[in-house]
């Protein structure tokens, strides 16, 4: 069976609400990082949350990519997306509902991820964001790459949507 891994990250803008989310899918057979780097997909997302951004963009990525006949692997920094597989079973429990029998914040996203992920054969891995330049495996090499074009996504439009100073 063919192996594919999927790196995702996001990065936001928390007072325009304004975020970028990131995805690279690769073969692990022979690539340069160079290479890869220039297959890095970006997206713009309005009115999201550091949580809500990480979800859209794995349900993006997860949309996009063709993974029918092959065992996807997905590495994310996001703890709450490596725990939602285990915590499925009590989220359709509760209806996707508080303890409190409040509709969480983010209930279609979760019941997307359930949807999409069902059709694939899709294991999940967590990763440190964040790390130093000196990276050690396949993921940690990898990783920053989207984290990196998320990132820089985010600082150029907020430099093209900075306000110019009022004159006196």
């Amino acid at each position: 069976m063919k192996e594919l891994h999927l790196f995702t990250d996001g990065s936001v803008d928390t007072k325009s609400k304004i975020g970028y989310g990131a995805y690279l899918l690769v073969a692990e057979a022979g690539f340069t990082l160079d290479g890869l780097n220039k297959q890095v997909k970006v997206r713009r997302f309005e009115q999201t949350s550091s949580t809500r951004l990480e979800l859209q963009t794995l349900l993006w990525a997860l949309d996009e990519v063709k993974t029918e006949g092959c065992r996807l692997t997905v590495y994310s920094d996001s703890q709450n997306i490596i725990n939602l597989p285990g915590r499925r079973k009590r989220l359709e429990a509760n209806d996707f509902r508080s303890k409190q029998n409040r509709q969480l914040k983010y209930h279609q996203l979760y019941r997307d991820f359930y949807c999409l992920t069902d059709q694939l054969n899709c294991l999940f891995v967590k990763v440190r964001g964040h790390q130093a330049a000196k990276q050690e495996n396949f993921a940690d090499r990898l990783f920053p790459l989207v984290d990196r074009a998320a990132r820089k996504a985010l600082r150029e439009d907020k430099k093209l949507t900075a306000q110019p100073a009022k004159d006196k």
